[in-house]
């Protein structure tokens, strides 16, 4: 069964697609559910242990303390009205996986997991979640190019597509993007620049690159390391 622990003057939630299921409010769980809430959307959140529900109280629409497990748990909390939802519970896999298996079942249609490993996520997708996370794994990955090379952001997807944020190298200072011609000469597309302090540029061809100019960089995972590699420390 479920326990509410919701504010009494807070109404139910509205059947948006904005709202969000957050199951397990732990490091990764709560830090999803907190983030969605400041980006506007209502989160119903769940957990299992009541101390993790009363320190989350105030912070998110609706805390409920539940068996996320629990189908009838789940109906009665009106999960069923939810079209996303995010399993933050890495620690006890059979409860991670049961929980992702309760939520398709009951109708969720789009699920995001948390896995500790790659069988992990490998059962995950197989009982229901549409998109599987390995927080641990990638921000090690990204924390590593972030050490060993000369970027200073850093994300890549799946299929061998990344994008970095770099210095501009000294080839590019007082030039324009058509003239550098970093697409041919390095395979990558400058996505936009940026000088500190100031906005976002979107790069188009007669950009002239300033001294001490920030390049989004963007392509085949390879390329951007490369070209990351002739950038100023």
């Amino acid at each position: 069964m479920a326990r509410r622990n919701d504010n009494e003057e807070k109404s139910s939630m509205p059947e948006t697609s904005d709202n969000v299921v957050v199951v397990g409010l732990g490091r990764f769980g709560g830090s999803v559910a907190e983030s969605l809430v400041n980006l506007g959307h209502e989160v119903l959140g769940i957990d299992s242990d009541p101390r993790i529900v009363q320190d989350w109280s105030d912070r998110l629409t609706h805390v409920v303390e539940a068996d996320a497990t629990d189908t009838d748990a789940l109906r009665q909390l009106g999960v069923q009205d939810f079209s996303r939802a995010v399993v933050g519970i890495g620690t006890n896999l059979e409860t991670s996986v049961l929980t992702v298996l309760t939520l398709a079942e009951v109708g969720v249609s789009e699920i995001w997991a948390k896995a500790t490993s790659q069988k992990h996520g490998q059962i995950l997708s197989r009982v229901g979640a549409r998109h599987v996370i390995h927080p641990e794994s990638e921000m090690g990955e990204r924390v590593a190019h972030l050490i060993t090379g000369r970027m200073l952001d850093y994300i890549e997807f799946d299929d061998g597509f990344a994008i970095s944020k770099v210095r501009a190298p000294e080839e590019a200072v007082g030039r324009s993007l058509a003239e550098i011609g970093l697409r041919s000469k390095w395979g990558v597309t400058v996505v936009g620049t940026k000088l500190p302090g100031e906005d976002f540029t979107y790069a188009r061809p007669e950009t002239v690159v300033p001294e001490g100019c920030l390049l989004i960089v963007a392509g085949d995972t390879a390329k951007v390391e490369r070209f990351a590699g002739v950038t100023k420390d």
